[in-house]
């Protein structure tokens, strides 16, 4: 678990998957992803379908209203539980700041992995405040890291010769999912400023509907990806939206399955570098710094009236002091929103 804090990738992913690596090999990890993601995989993908019917029907999300702010309300429990979490020095203060002003007002696809890996140097500089560790049996096997490399190289020149957009979706996601740490939570301000802002694929509304949606089903945040390929391929034949939807969930699972299999050998020897210790406080508070710039991007196209601000409100206060579960909130969210 703490190979996988360190690295990037969706961490609870990356734990399963290593534990399968461990009791059965490259085989077995790449089983026990399988099972893992593509159930809440392909029900994303159906929640693509649905979103492109409506569309297509000319029936607007009107009954996701509400659900829409509560999205909202999801993202900001994350950053306040991010934050509580990671960011207790006046450095990591710093960074979550600076990363959150950046990345709200140039919130471009470069600018955040950029980010990330600008606060890891910056906390790096404090390894000296570390307590030295013994050194463990070192030994390394580069192929899984050339692998990791060369994948979203070949994947990015597929693409400009041919054009083919699942292989572009491939590639973009295999380019976010290299430089996530933690869990689907800090996804969402690179995925909104790519596919929403940028690239103009999905609007807000269905951008917050499926993060919402996300949240009732079981296994990984990071299946929101499907949905996300899934409708950047509407118009293009359902069978397309598959291929997106699949090739999307691949790009954003594969790094991080890639570099488990790199590290998990000599893990024991890296994690004893105080570097490497240090620059973890970095990246984590540039993290949280990216989920609270999210938040508040996602809420700049809701509408502002009471009720809005209220689910907002109201959403925080059960994730934080009650005991409803998530699916249970977003349920009576899309049940409230069809009544009225």
């Amino acid at each position: 678990y703490a190979l996988c804090q360190a690295i990037p990738g969706p961490t609870s992913t990356q734990t399963i998957t290593a534990i399968g690596l461990k009791l059965g090999g490259v085989r077995l990890a790449y089983f026990t992803l399988l099972v893992w993601a593509l159930p809440a995989c392909l029900l994303m993908i159906c929640a693509a379908f649905f979103i492109t019917y409506l569309d297509y029907m000319k029936i607007n999300l009107s009954f996701t209203k509400f659900i829409q702010p509560m999205a909202v309300g999801f993202v900001s429990y994350s950053a306040y539980i991010i934050s509580s979490k990671v960011v207790n020095t006046k450095t990591a203060i710093t960074l979550l700041i600076l990363s959150a002003i950046i990345s709200y007002f140039f919130n471009t696809p470069w600018i955040l992995p950029f980010l990330i890996l600008a606060g890891g140097v910056v906390s790096a500089f404090k390894y000296n405040k570390i307590t030295p560790s013994p050194k463990a049996e070192f030994s390394v096997q580069w192929s899984n890291f050339v692998l990791f490399l060369a994948v979203p190289i070949v994947a990015a020149l597929i693409g400009h010769f041919t054009s083919w957009r699942p292989i572009r979706l491939f590639e973009n996601f295999y380019r976010n999912g290299s430089f996530i740490f933690g869990g689907g939570q800090v996804l969402i301000p690179l995925l909104y400023g790519e596919f929403v802002e940028y690239k103009n694929y999905l609007t807000s509304q269905e951008f917050l509907s499926g993060y919402a949606f996300v949240q009732i089903l079981p296994g990984p945040v990071f299946a929101f990806s499907s949905y996300i390929g899934g409708l950047s391929m509407r118009g293009l034949g359902w069978y397309n939206q598959v291929i997106g939807g699949l090739f999307s969930s691949a790009g954003i699972f594969l790094p991080g399955t890639f570099l488990i299999f790199f590290i998990v050998p000599f893990w024991n020897y890296l994690k004893n570098y105080r570097i490497i210790k240090a620059s973890l406080e970095g990246i984590n508070a540039v993290s949280a710094g990216l989920v609270i710039s999210a938040a508040i991007l996602l809420f700049k196209p809701i509408q502002e009236n009471f009720v809005n601000y209220s689910i907002i409100g109201g959403t925080l206060i059960v994730l934080l002091y009650g005991k409803i579960p998530a699916p249970f909130l977003i349920i009576g969210g899309i049940l409230l929103g069809i009544f009225l």
